[in-house]
């Protein structure tokens, strides 16, 4: 029997895992940026990351989220683990 071998996986994210994400939000100045803004993962399923954030953020059309959690694809080039500095 021939089977397909599953799709690798670019990262793994996990409920709590801190990360970054490319997207528009509010900077220190309450001012619309975009840019690398970091957030923990709130929910995973097969396919997509939810990520929640202390800051407003916004859809790619200019709208707010309310409750301040972006989805991504879990293959998506604007996510990624967030790098911890080395402690010396």
């Amino acid at each position: 029997m021939a089977f397909m071998r599953s799709p690798d996986k670019v990262h793994e994210y996990h409920v709590a895992d801190r990360v970054e994400v490319y997207c528009d939000h509010d900077d220190k100045n309450e001012e619309r940026v975009r840019g690398w803004l970091k957030g923990v993962v709130a929910q995973v399923d097969n396919k997509m990351v939810a990520v929640q954030f202390r800051v407003n953020v916004y859809l790619t059309d200019g709208w707010m989220v309310p409750d301040k959690i972006l989805w991504f694809p879990s293959n998506s080039k604007d996510i990624r683990p967030l790098k911890r500095a080395k402690k010396e």
